[in-house]
């Protein structure tokens, strides 16, 4: 059985003998993999669906889909994954960052958050400019922003502490 997180809606997959069953109910899919599995059709009640594969992040299980001109972002948990948070230990198996070192040494050009600004995975944190060439230090997680320990124009060295997570 496979747990699908869609917009904060949960449901439930499995196959069986050759059928698909959604929440229990069995649902009648043609599914036919196109170009390796980057791209789906699916043919469900007389319709045709065609889907994209845009990324994997196999870290988070995450796989986000191109549908009808929008993205989606899907959550995949396996029986493994299910097993684990019911035993309470699907935190421990996620590394915990509390702060981002700088990768190398630089100098800040620009600083793109503030102290308890909330930010996501990926998002901007700052510009730091090394060897003549400006590199976008980005957000490893989700989280909210304790505090900011470098001020523009401020030269760095490998990693110095930079930013402080809650």
């Amino acid at each position: 059985m496979l747990k699908a997180i869609v917009n904060n809606q949960s449901y439930e997959i499995e196959t069986q003998n050759n059928a698909f069953l959604l929440d229990g109910v069995k649902v009648n899919l043609d599914v036919l993999s196109i170009e390796n599995g980057k791209y789906f059709h699916v043919f469900h009640n007389k319709k045709s669906y065609y889907f994209e594969i845009l990324k994997i992040d196999q870290e988070t299980k995450v796989v986000s889909i191109g549908f009808d001109g929008r993205t989606y972002q899907v959550e995949i948990k396996d029986r493994f994954d299910l097993l684990l948070k019911s035993m309470g230990l699907d935190i421990v198996s996620k590394p915990k960052i509390s702060q981002i070192k700088a990768p190398m040494p630089g100098l800040v050009l620009s600083i793109k958050v503030i102290e308890n600004q909330e930010v996501k995975k990926g998002d901007a944190i700052l510009i730091l400019e090394a060897m003549k060439m400006e590199n976008i230090i980005k957000s490893p997680i989700d989280g909210v922003i304790k505090n900011v320990l470098v001020i523009e124009k401020q030269a760095v060295d490998k990693n110095q502490v930079i930013i402080n997570f809650e």
